[in-house]
């Protein structure tokens, strides 16, 4: 959730994950998944970066308890399997063709 500010002045708290795009124009519009629109105060480059704020503080969040659990070794090493070639369900056009890594 991210804190921004309506045209009016009016705080309200957001959940990041339901912005769809964001213009400036001139103020910055919001696009919402369900297709509302919200005129925040913040330019498009600060509503951005409270994203990323946002995104970032919950993965390490997330990677702080996966290592005091002991799952974040495990996690890291699933994801840097290389699977391709190895998957007899997938079709050869649909395995994956990069190494993940974290």
């Amino acid at each position: 959730m991210i804190e921004l500010t309506r045209l009016n002045g009016n705080p309200m708290v957001l959940n990041s994950d339901l912005i769809k795009t964001a213009e400036a124009s001139p103020d910055t519009m919001l696009t919402l998944v369900n297709g509302e629109k919200l005129i925040v105060r913040e330019p498009c480059s600060e509503v951005m970066e409270r994203v990323l704020v946002y995104r970032s503080r919950l993965l390490a969040a997330v990677a702080e308890r996966l290592k005091s659990s002991g799952g974040f070794e495990r996690t890291a090493a699933i994801a840097s399997l290389d699977l391709a070639g190895q998957c007899d369900i997938l079709a050869p056009a649909e395995a994956p063709k990069s190494r993940l890594a974290i």
